[in-house]
């Protein structure tokens, strides 16, 4: 008998978390700096050469709310289904629109 496969929490992003071969490394500057007004419109993109301050991969792509800013991070408002998630996210993961 084998034992059953663990399903962390990062399991299964292989290709979601991954870059293309030309955006390899760290993130510009600018996007690290970059300061956000509550009620901005953010895209929620998932930069994995940063571990920190990573929203969940089910929010990967979605467009969210700058709430408040907490420290370096953002709250962000997310509709996800018929609730409003609030998440946590660093700026190095956010777009504005």
């Amino acid at each position: 008998m084998f034992m059953k496969k663990s399903k962390g929490y990062r399991t299964g992003t292989r290709n979601l978390l991954k870059k293309h071969i030309r955006e390899r490394g760290l993130p510009p500057l600018s996007r690290i700096l970059r300061t956000y007004e509550p009620g901005e419109k953010v895209s929620i993109i998932i930069d994995p050469s940063i571990h920190k301050g990573q929203p969940h991969k089910r929010f990967h792509g979605k467009v969210g709310t700058v709430l408040e800013k907490r420290g370096k991070a953002y709250i962000v408002s997310v509709k996800l289904g018929n609730s409003n998630k609030t998440l946590i996210s660093r700026p190095e993961h956010l777009r504005p629109i």
